[in-house]
């Protein structure tokens, strides 16, 4: 037998992995393990990945350079056969490596210039998070087949819980967006999961109260995404819809002040943040805020002062 000194690099490789579809065209090898189960098939995936040639320490691919990859949908964005079967194996903060023969990465045409005809590559990939959206893309695929009252009478003929799960992923979706500074993606998600549970027809009390349960954060998240896109206004609407279905919600409570402080509102500010303060005496946000509040009503004084000083005296010099 010839001397393991003799073989690629990537036969010595795949020599230590394993081969997870049983023909050796995918071989994978798991450097560091993730938890929960594998991703599910129709998910949307968060992945860091860097595609190798043989002999070649420089990727021909890569997304290492961004902060926060994009979440790519199985089944569409993905396009290496291969990857995503092996995204498939794997579970979340897994970073896993994976040879790939030609059948399941580029052919036996390659991807011409970068890629050689017949090549065998290999991917490190770590998966950073994902969602399971089939029941999302199941659900608005209903919008792209039927009229708008007929989607609206099949919406309403879905189970509640199965909607409440789609919007609650939506606003997973969301969740990633605003963690991301995405604003703009985040706001269009949560309108998107508020329109789902605005067009259910609601019958009974124990039906309104769930869905009232599942605007709740929903409004207190579309609250916050104005306020970070500068836009207090809005960001009142929507913390008075959270108050309408939670009175005392001190989060809602906090939006307000937030957002009237952002308009110069000094009196309204002190108003709802003295009320959040009465729920959670201790809260360092609130306290801080409220500080902040005296201090910007004390300049605001003492400009108006120095204004009508110089108002006054150039009326005495006249």
């Amino acid at each position: 037998m010839p001397d393991t000194q003799d073989k690629s690099p990537f036969l010595r490789l795949g020599q230590q992995m394993q081969d997870i579809l049983g023909d050796g065209g995918i071989l994978k090898e798991v450097v560091q393990p993730g938890e929960g189960q594998p991703v599910p098939r129709d998910s949307s995936v968060s992945i860091h990945f860097s595609g190798f040639l043989e002999y070649s320490d420089r990727p021909f691919e890569t997304t290492n350079q961004l902060k926060y990859p994009r979440m790519m949908k199985l089944g569409r964005d993905v396009t290496l056969y291969g990857l995503e079967l092996g995204i498939l194996t794997m579970k979340k903060g897994e970073f896993s490596r994976f040879l790939f023969l030609p059948e399941y990465a580029y052919g036996d045409m390659g991807c011409p210039p970068l890629i050689p005809p017949f090549a065998t590559v290999l991917y490190e990939v770590q998966v950073l998070d994902f969602l399971d959206s089939a029941q999302v893309d199941e659900f608005f695929t209903l919008s792209l087949v039927r009229t708008f009252s007929s989607l609206q009478e099949e919406q309403n003929t879905v189970p509640l819980y199965k909607l409440l799960n789609v919007v609650d992923t939506e606003r997973s979706f969301g969740n990633r967006c605003f963690n991301q500074s995405r604003f703009e993606d985040a706001k269009d998600r949560y309108k998107q999961a508020l329109t789902l549970l605005g067009n259910r027809e609601v019958e009974g009390e124990e039906e309104k109260r769930s869905i009232a349960a599942a605007q709740l954060p929903i409004y207190l998240n579309l609250s916050l995404t104005q306020l970070r896109l500068d836009r207090p206004l809005k960001a009142l609407v929507y913390s008075h819809k959270a108050l309408k279905i939670d009175p005392k919600n001190t989060k809602a409570l906090f939006r307000c002040g937030q957002a009237y402080l952002e308009l110069f509102e000094y009196e309204k500010a002190q108003d709802y943040l003295m009320m959040a303060q009465a729920n959670k005496p201790f809260d360092t946000d609130i306290n801080n805020l409220l500080r902040k509040l005296a201090i910007c009503y004390n300049n605001s004084l003492d400009k108006e002062k120095e204004l009508c000083s110089k108002m006054f005296a150039d009326f005495v010099k006249k």
